[in-house]
């Protein structure tokens, strides 16, 4: 009996040390993925990275890690020529798998959310200028926020010859053909004036591109929340190093 004691306190030692020996070692290789991350995605500052599953040592060993979470308070994606302020991106990487030299590494599928600010989302679609849409009418998008539901809400400032009029639609967003695009329900209402629907719908509705997202994803799905559009992001076959 004493013996199989002695035995079980030399196995509850042995495996609690690999515990923290598993956990040392996994929280050592997250600060050094977040700091590589920061490094090549140019981050302002270090993001979260966390590497789920246990044990993390036998992950290692095998090349291949379960779960990888990502979390970046604010990326500058691409929109045009642009850069278009991305906030609270929370990406998950499944599958993730690297050589022995961990030069390279590869995640078979990812998916995440993230969150663009109306007011990010304005001025990207606020560079062009007013364009005609009557004889001496010209009409430009002005401003963009939550209409409820389903929709947003495009404020749109229509100069006339006689004055000017704040007109406001309520828009359906989706992904179409990668990007954010938004088509107002109704043409905004401007009195005695006659347009065309052709050259206001021109003005109100746009598509915005969203590129240049960590490792390969893209858009997916896309949302109006209160305080802006939330975004879901995809992606498979994904090269995270190399």
């Amino acid at each position: 009996m004493r013996a199989l004691r002695i035995l079980l306190i030399f196995v509850v030692i042995v495996g609690g040390l690999f515990v923290i020996a598993d956990r040392v070692a996994v929280n050592f290789a997250e600060n050094k993925a977040a700091d590589k991350l920061r490094t090549s995605e140019g981050l302002a500052e270090t993001p979260d990275v966390d590497i789920e599953g246990f044990p993390f040592l036998t992950q290692v060993a095998a090349g291949s890690l379960d779960d990888v979470r990502i979390g970046i308070k604010d990326y500058d994606a691409k929109s045009g020529g642009d850069s278009i302020r991305i906030a609270d991106l929370d990406a998950e990487m499944h599958g993730v798998k690297f050589d022995s030299s961990f030069s390279s590494a590869t995640a078979e599928t990812a998916t995440g959310t993230a969150r663009i600010s109306y007011a990010e989302l304005l001025k990207a679609v606020k560079k062009q200028d007013a364009a005609q849409v009557a004889p001496g009418v010209t009409a430009r998008i002005d401003g963009l926020s939550y209409g409820g539901g389903d929709k947003v809400k495009v404020a749109v400032t229509v100069t006339t010859p006689v004055g000017t009029l704040h007109p406001t639609v309520l828009s359906s967003i989706k992904v179409a053909d990668g990007k954010v695009s938004a088509r107002a329900d109704s043409l905004p209402k401007t009195g005695a004036f006659e347009l065309a629907e052709g050259r206001v719908r021109a003005v109100t509705d746009f598509q915005q591109a969203i590129d240049n997202l960590p490792a390969g994803i893209a858009l997916d799905k896309v949302a109006p929340v209160t305080d802006g559009v939330e975004i879901t992001v995809k992606g498979s076959g994904l090269d995270l190093v190399g």
